[in-house]
């Protein structure tokens, strides 16, 4: 049977792939978002709603009247130099942005029974090889972990409101259309291409199909709920990247990036490319999920190629 499902980050590089893929599978979609005009172009059978100001205001509860469920997405890119007020965007979007939602969810009625709410590995912070599942506590004093910790503290207020909520920790998406590997490619491309920071450090990947297909299990199985690991099977370093994505292109993957010269470009928020997780989706392997790129040179074909 069809979903009614609202969507918020519907035009971001994940949003966009999910919306289409709901409504290929026709389900109605609503989609929440500060520009009503581009929305309804980029979705000419989609619902958008406007929603312009995240920050101060609920979500607007007829965007989630009589919906099923509601995927959130919405945030501001992390991917960005780190100054001191792009980490305040960055926190405010997911922890204000998910607490208006959950306001604007409040007020709806009939109100949705899931929330799929995106979140990160980010979450574990920097711990070299150790395998983390699902149970690994957030890290201590880091930046990017605080900020995970909280949206995801935000988004389970919903559970009080008797809705099933799912926090989707995301990896490194391969996807050509943003994201690490779109930024990898050019250079990759101009045989410049190369391990960063020593290359030892875990990423853990995921390709964008597969993101889809957790978020469309985690609407469709009533049986999943709290967080998620989405990634692969079997992280890889940074290195079996970079020499993976060598052999897609082929290009060599030989030259070093030096870990200053990532902190020279990007500032603090080089310690997500210079450090990494080794993160485990222990809860998706125990429900089965049935992965469309397990394996992560076959991954990288398919996502250059898309």
């Amino acid at each position: 049977m069809p979903l009614r499902v609202a969507v918020t980050g519907g035009t971001g590089t994940i949003g966009r792939q999910v919306v289409e893929a709901l409504l290929d599978r026709g389900d109605a979609v609503t989609v929440l978002t500060r520009d009503v005009q581009h929305a309804a172009e980029l979705f000419p059978h989609a619902h958008p709603v406007a929603w312009t100001d995240s920050l101060h205001e609920p979500a607007p509860a007829e965007a989630f009247n009589g919906r099923d469920a509601v995927v959130h997405l919405a945030g501001e890119p992390i991917a960005q130099r780190w100054t001191a007020d792009a980490k305040r965007r960055i926190r405010d979007s997911r922890e204000l942005g998910t607490r208006n939602l959950v306001g604007g969810l409040r007020a709806a009625e009939p109100r949705p029974r899931v929330l799929v709410s995106q979140s990160a590995v980010g979450y574990y912070g920097p711990h070299g090889d150790e395998r983390l599942d699902e149970s690994a506590p957030p890290a201590s004093g880091d930046y990017l972990s605080d900020v995970v910790a909280a949206w995801e503290r935000e988004a389970q207020a919903a559970e009080e409101l008797g809705m099933r909520v799912v926090r989707t920790r995301t990896g490194v998406v391969l996807s050509e259309s943003g994201g690490a590997l779109a930024q990898m490619l050019t250079p990759f491309k101009l045989g410049v291409g190369g391990p960063v920071a020593g290359g030892r450090q875990y990423v853990p990947w995921i390709h964008m199909d597969d993101v889809v297909g957790v978020i469309l299990r985690a609407l469709d199985d009533e049986s999943v709920s709290g967080a998620l690991n989405v990634t692969a099977p079997e992280p890889a370093t940074n290195r079996e990247l970079s020499k993976a994505l060598g052999r897609v292109l082929v290009r060599p993957a030989i030259t070093p990036v030096p870990a200053f010269a990532v902190r020279l470009l990007y500032g603090e928020m080089a310690t997500i490319v210079t450090t990494g997780q080794r993160a485990m989706p222990a809860r998706l392997l125990e429900l089965g999920y049935d992965y469309r790129h397990p394996e992560l040179e076959a991954a990288l074909r398919a996502a250059v190629r898309s």
